[in-house]
């Protein structure tokens, strides 16, 4: 998971092999101080451009897609026709709540326990595998 607290956004950036322009600086400080979120690129968009911040769309999404490479922000799987973005990297689940159309963490430890007013629609899992080289 990111150290938050130790690395400012553009460092964050250079320790992941990212290469660092204004914009993805701008994104990264968005992104990567403060409190975890999850994000789409559309929200992303306009909370750049509410902070005053002219980038395209089209940029917030390539960054996102390099972010993501660069193992930085992990792509949330649900049902929705908007990509999702965790800032949290580490091992974790989510509810997604598909008339918001929003994604919450799931507390460590209370996996079938919605939050307060929501009862659980369906439940789908995704196991992410990668191939095991025969050195490991």
């Amino acid at each position: 998971m990111l150290e938050r607290s130790r690395l400012s956004p553009r460092d964050v950036l250079a320790t992941h092999g990212v290469r660092t322009t204004r914009q993805r600086a701008i994104l990264a400080e968005m992104l990567f101080t403060g409190e975890g979120c999850h994000i789409d690129a559309q929200a992303l968009h306009a909370e750049a451009a509410r902070r005053g911040e002219r980038l395209s769309l089209a940029t917030v999404y390539n960054a996102l897609r390099a972010f993501e490479k660069a193992g930085l922000i992990r792509r949330v799987a649900v049902p929705s026709e908007r990509i999702w973005y965790d800032t949290d990297t580490g091992a974790h689940h989510h509810f997604y709540i598909e008339a918001e159309n929003r994604v919450l963490d799931i507390a460590e430890g209370q996996p079938e326990t919605p939050p307060e007013g929501y009862r659980i629609m369906r439940i789908d899992t995704v196991v992410h595998l990668e191939k095991v080289t025969p050195d490991e």
